[in-house]
């Protein structure tokens, strides 16, 4: 029974990265054996084990083999007799298809490590063309890795190509496009999936809703899309307001679409309506003329459809999409400020407005709300200054 450290942690070592998790491969062994010395089974369709005292997750070595159309169109093969470079070559990049004995030694059969050095991404051996997901998983690698100089190896993007003309892409369940999607907006460079997907040929089949918000303008460069997409990841970290960056062009139909079938989450697509709202009301992406924000009926009506007096914070979180946005068109970045600071300012003043408990008393049910919103506009209406007085920045 041998144990080696595999895939990423040894790759992020390399690269003078901190793991944040480790994973270990091990051969020569069998489940009863694992679990005679305290591991305790957790996989479900292969043997994967977790340590007794660190919980890390131990495989047993096994093999792969495609028996049927899809990702999971695979039957597993385990047994002690299975090597490591055996179960090495089955992985998808070669980066992530070295391993490291206890001693530190590196077994890099695959030639990962001059892969790195190269900043590669390589498919290990042909049979990465039986698994769609990997076509995904390059993607949010590029998503990680594009920042450090990274690049998807030309024979790897012709056989992801080639995955995409045969059909495997069109086999991928929404929840697994998902997940990758989920994860590549996390991380530092998010465009780079929807870049890499397009390229293949992937993306009008996995997220068709983004292939034209994604496509390069007609003269070449980024779509405004792209690069509002780029804005919210150098702002914020946070993945909704990221794909809201991107999506946020997009009619509601199309909305709705994307969020049914890639099942998102709710703030996900809550996030998305209310982006669509805002736009309605500002005409598109350009903040607008700075006379409009002295409009108390029009300044009202944004703060409502942004829903700021019950859950302020969406307004915060819209509104850093709606820069994101306007950074993608080429706004001025001194107005999309001015415009988010003067929205700011007008929310904190609406929202200081209270109804009297003895005039609440007199008014019929449907009356409050009424009463509540005249109250609103009268204090948006008595402060024009509202429009330049943004030193405290948009609503939290």
């Amino acid at each position: 029974m041998q144990v080696y450290l595999v895939g990423g942690a040894v790759r992020d070592q390399l690269l003078g990265r901190t793991p944040q998790e480790r994973d270990w491969v091990v051969t020569g062994a069998t489940p009863e054996e694992m679990r005679a010395l305290g591991y305790r089974a957790v996989g479900r369709d292969f043997p994967v084990f977790l340590h007794p005292q660190s919980n890390e997750e131990y495989a047993l070595a096994r093999l792969e083999r495609k028996v049927a159309p899809g990702y999971r169109g695979f039957v597993t093969e385990f047994s002690p007799t299975v090597t490591l470079e055996q179960d090495l070559q089955r992985r998808d990049l070669t980066i992530n298809a070295m391993a490291q004995r206890a001693d530190g030694t590196l077994i890099d059969p695959f030639g990962g490590r001059a892969d790195l050095e190269r900043r590669v991404l390589r498919h290990v051996s042909p049979a990465f063309a039986e698994d769609p997901v990997r076509i995904l998983r390059v993607a949010r690698f590029m998503a990680r890795f594009a920042p450090l100089g990274f690049t998807v190896a030309p024979e790897t993007g012709a056989l992801m190509q080639a995955m995409v003309r045969a059909g495997e892409a069109a086999a991928l369940v929404p929840e697994r496009v998902w997940r990758e999607l989920e994860r590549a907006l996390a991380e530092p460079q998010p465009r780079a999936f929807f870049e890499t997907l397009a390229a293949c040929g992937a993306l009008e089949v996995v997220l068709p809703e983004l292939a034209a918000a994604c496509a390069p303008r007609a003269g070449g460069g980024p779509a405004p899309a792209a690069l509002a997409l780029t804005a919210a990841a150098a702002a914020v970290p946070t993945p909704p307001v990221r794909l809201a960056a991107l999506a946020g062009g997009l009619a509601e139909s199309q909305i709705e679409s994307l969020c049914a079938r890639l099942r998102a989450p709710g703030d996900y697509r809550e996030l998305l309506r209310l982006v669509a709202r805002l736009r309605a009301l500002l005409g598109g992406d350009v903040p607008p003329p700075r006379q409009r924000l002295r409009d108390p009926d029009w300044l009202l009506a944004l703060l409502e459809a942004a829903d700021a007096f019950r859950r302020p914070e969406r307004l915060s979180a819209g509104l850093q999409v709606l820069a994101a946005r306007a950074a993608g068109v080429g706004a001025s970045p001194e107005d999309v400020a001015h415009f988010a600071d003067a929205l700011g300012a007008a929310a904190r003043r609406a929202a200081t407005v209270r109804l009297d408990p003895a005039e609440i008393a007199t008014l019929p049910g449907p009356r409050i709300a009424t009463r509540l919103r005249e109250l609103r506009r009268a204090a948006l209406d008595a402060a024009p200054e509202v429009a330049t007085a943004g030193a405290a920045g948009p609503a939290a």
